[in-house]
């Protein structure tokens, strides 16, 4: 089976594409760095040419609201052009847990308009929606950043290791396509100030974090809700403590 990564050689991307060739596939690893650009079209029907699946884990240079939408509304309409010439028969797509309750950020508004282009088209699609990835505490962190102090939501959070997504994704891609959502999420659920505190004292970040159910997520308010996965997610195997433990002995 040949199978296209749009973002392939980024973190996600990257790993899913060493698991599908491991598994005997023919994989092209996508992206600017290897001369395939979404949001141009530049090298996308040659990248295409006999796939089988597209798996989009590309992401906006930019989050700020405009480049951001601009970015996947872009890239996605060029994707599915090129995928719908190409005869490709299923096209997945990484996005967010709780996208539908987070539209007061320019973000998730873009990943909403992705998803539903992606609905739209005609083609058959798999969309998974991740929650945060433990790879990212350190990016909260620096977002809840006041001063000398860490101000951080109470709410829960179930992140996820990015590995994790990427066997998600392997195996979705060589399933038959589900036409419709699904969703994947880490073995625990915790306060999100909890997650990246022990994340700080981890990498040696000795700053207060002030914990608050109105700190809200990079400025957006968060419920216990908001960001954690609904019935029956797919759960990823790798535990918070375990993460940490090889990402310290790595640095």
């Amino acid at each position: 089976m040949k199978l296209v990564i749009i973002g392939g050689t980024g973190l996600i991307g990257s790993e899913l594409t060493r698991q599908l060739r491991e598994a005997g596939h023919e994989v092209i690893a996508a992206s600017p760095r290897t001369g395939v650009n979404a949001v141009t079209g530049e090298g996308l029907a040659a990248a295409l040419q006999g796939a089988q699946v597209v798996v989009d884990v590309s992401n906006s240079p930019s989050f700020e609201d405009q480049p951001v939408l601009a970015f996947f509304e872009n890239s996605t309409r060029n994707l599915l052009s090129a995928s719908a010439a190409a005869g490709v028969q299923h096209y997945i797509a990484l996005s967010v847990v709780g996208t539908e309750r987070m539209l007061a950020a320019g973000y998730f508004r873009a990943k909403m308009a992705q998803e539903e282009l992606i609905q739209a088209s005609g083609i058959p699609y798999t969309i998974l929606r991740a929650t945060q990835f433990y790879e990212f505490l350190g990016a909260i962190a620096y977002g809840g950043t006041v001063g000398d102090t860490v101000h951080l939501s109470s709410a829960a959070l179930q992140p996820i290791a990015a590995a994790d997504v990427s066997s998600a994704l392997a195996k979705l891609a060589v399933a038959p396509p589900h036409n419709g959502m699904l969703e994947v999420a880490g073995p625990e659920k915790a306060p999100l100030d909890g997650f990246v505190r022990r994340f700080m004292q981890t990498t040696g970040d000795v700053r207060a974090v002030v914990s608050s159910r109105e700190a809200g997520y990079f400025g957006t308010p968060l419920t216990d809700e908001s960001l954690t996965p609904g019935a029956g997610p797919i759960i990823g195997p790798t535990h918070f403590e375990a993460w940490l433990s090889k990402a310290a002995a790595a640095a």
